[in-house]
């Protein structure tokens, strides 16, 4: 073994030492660039990360006072987006868009306070892509070069063209790298949205409809609410700042932060900066010591700050690393001083909003000191049981840890031992932990938090989430209901949902809660197998098989195998995101699916019947 070694070891040489071109890296290695590739169902995925590398490059032109409409376009799996700024100097125009570290970002007067100041963006965009095409018009002259996987295939430069001066970028996806993708617009219509909110007077047009924002974040916080506000929101904005701010009426705090118009999904700095603000200047307006926690608990608010040369914490810029919003000046104390003048001058002159969020801040109190006994028990029962904990498979990486594998980081919910056995036994030790459930969970609606404490489940659960004090602290970026895909697991499925959305909605509204989607249906031959997840899919592999394939049914997590697992939880993992818009009021959802209202419930079951008697019918078919 030990000269099995030395061999091993001698083979390590010059020729193992390999360099790669630029492009070949972002081909070789394209997470490094714009995160996870994924297939376009989650909306942090790598097709709508390269839209918005090469919109930020357009709303950068308006930043600078070039262009006020920005036309997109996605038809085919074909985007492509058009300008009426200055255009990219046409001589540069092949460069900019194709040779990295070139760009008018470099810390130039040309662009200030701007998202793209890498010079790596749309090249990934070229490079990732089975074609691009870029075309500048500057009065009357015009170029146009196509790409086919960053390499050029044409230059065409034209005189006396009619258009009004800008920039046009139209790309395809590469399939090689990415597989088969489609883009799901209410993605895409989200993102446009956030870039209107943050930039007033900016005009898109996707797919020929209009969007356009008059208010701002005030219209970003209407438009997101999925309750009625305690009070009307708090409006205010200065130079390099605007916050919109209210509160609610559930738990936990919700945020959305921007930075020179873009969304931090993440938080960062600035976030921070804000969360210790709203809390120190509201503790001064009253002239009490409150709780920071009881401060924000319920809080609703947007941020929006514009940085000089941000630094952000990878390349997908969802979280802000800068501790300067400009050099000298520190992001706390800007935050600080605008909150602590403007804020507190709001306060004073509305006495109504005053009131109302003092009468929160005061229940909130109330409510954290009638269950602090029971938390305290709660905690030590939870560091007892932590230490020989069977619930709780943990992982070796987690989100809170600053390396290149945090954000892959998740954990399993499930339910059973035999389902948990298998995704243990199948699961990836440094990223996947798993937590396994006794049993249905129970139902906690109109149940205060005082039963996540007094219920063991719900308290190791979020012990091991890490999520009672901040959410900052969340130690996992998934966390996954794994459960089998029949009545029980899918009431399973909706337990769980109602704990996130009464206790921890933060989990949903921060996009960390997700469904796993595990095969229906195993259709093979002695050539091929199949794995499917749908009737469709089914057809389709029993046609493909041909005659004489062998077509199981998966009951539940348990009868699948921890070898085929490994198949449903690796690069294949099919997830489904637990999402909160303004149409999805949480009280309202609620009480219908998880309240006392039988007969009405009754009702919709019966009208939905007909779907389970359908299921019922091909396991009759297949068995």
């Amino acid at each position: 073994m030990a000269d099995l070694l030395n061999t091993n070891a001698n083979n390590y040489g010059d020729d193992a030492i390999v360099t790669l071109s630029p492009r070949e890296h972002i081909r070789l290695r394209p997470g490094m660039y714009i995160g996870k590739l994924g297939d376009g169902s989650q909306a942090d995925d790598g097709i709508y990360v390269l839209i918005k590398e090469v919109v930020d490059n357009s709303v950068d032109e308006f930043i600078m006072g070039a262009g006020h409409r920005i036309d997109i376009t996605v038809e085919d799996n074909v985007v492509t987006v058009r300008d009426y700024g200055r255009g990219i100097p046409l001589k540069s125009l092949a460069a900019a868009v194709s040779e990295m570290n070139t760009g008018g970002k470099y810390g130039g007067t040309a662009f200030k306070k701007t998202v793209g100041l890498n010079g790596v963006g749309v090249k990934a965009v070229n490079m990732l892509s089975s074609a691009f095409t870029a075309r500048s018009v500057r009065d009357g002259e015009a170029r146009t070069v196509t790409f086919s996987q960053g390499l050029e295939q044409s230059d065409r430069w034209e005189s006396g063209v009619g258009e009004k001066n800008g920039t046009l970028i139209s790309f395809r996806v590469d399939e090689e790298i990415f597989g088969a993708y489609s883009y799901n617009m209410e993605y895409v219509e989200q993102m446009v949205k956030n870039y209107t909110y943050l930039n007033l007077g900016l005009t898109f047009t996707l797919n020929g409809r209009s969007y356009v924002s008059k208010n701002g974040l005030l219209d970003l916080l209407n438009e997101n609410m999925t309750e009625d506000p305690l009070y009307a929101p708090i409006h205010l904005s200065g130079e390099d700042i605007e916050v919109a701010i209210t509160h609610g009426s559930g738990y936990g705090e919700s945020y959305y932060s921007f930075v020179n118009g873009q969304y931090t999904s993440q938080g960062g700095t600035h976030q921070a900066a804000f969360r210790e603000a709203i809390a120190k200047t509201i503790k001064e307006f009253y002239h009490k010591d409150y709780d920071p926690s009881d401060v924000r608990t319920s809080i609703i608010a947007a941020i929006s700050v514009k940085v000089t040369d941000p630094v952000f914490e990878s390349q997908t810029k969802i979280k802000l690393g800068s501790k300067e919003i400009e050099p000298g000046v520190s992001m706390r104390n800007f935050v600080m001083d605008f909150l602590g003048k403007q804020l507190d001058d709001y306060l004073h002159k509305h006495p109504e909003t005053a009131q109302a969020l003092q009468k929160k801040i005061v229940e909130n109190e109330k409510e954290r000191k009638a269950i602090s006994g029971i938390q305290k028990k709660a905690r030590e029962t939870a560091k007892k049981v932590s230490l020989n904990n069977r619930k709780l498979r943990d992982c070796k990486i987690h989100f809170t840890d600053k390396n290149d594998l945090a954000e892959q980081s998740m954990i399993f919910i499930t339910e059973g031992d035999s389902a948990s056995g298998s995704i243990t036994a199948s699961r990836d030790v440094r990223t996947q932990a798993v937590f396994s459930l006794r049993g249905k969970p129970l139902n906690c609606y109109g149940l205060t938090k005082k039963v996540v404490y007094e219920n063991e489940e719900f308290n190791l659960l979020q012990a091991a989430l890490n999520i009672e004090e901040d959410m900052e602290n969340l130690r996992y970026n998934k966390v996954i209901i794994a459960t089998d895909a029949d009545v029980d697991g899918m009431h399973i499925r909706l337990l769980l949902t109602s704990f996130f959305l009464q206790f921890f909605p933060d989990v949903i509204r921060s996009g960390h809660l997700y469904i796993l989607q595990t095969p229906l249906f195993r259709v093979r031959n002695k050539k091929v197998t199949f794995y499917c997840y749908s009737e469709e899919e089914r057809l389709k592999a029993i046609e493909r098989c041909g005659t004489g394939a062998e077509i199981t049914r998966f009951k539940g997590l348990g009868e699948i195998s921890s070898t085929e697992f490994k198949e449903f939880i690796g690069e294949n993992m099919r997830l489904d995101r637990v999402r909160l818009t303004k149409d999805d009021p949480i009280h309202d959802l609620l009480e219908f699916y998880m309240g006392k209202n039988t007969f009405e419930r009754q009702g919709f079951i019966i009208d939905n019947l007909r779907i389970e008697e359908d299921l019922v019918e091909q396991d009759l078919k297949i068995s």
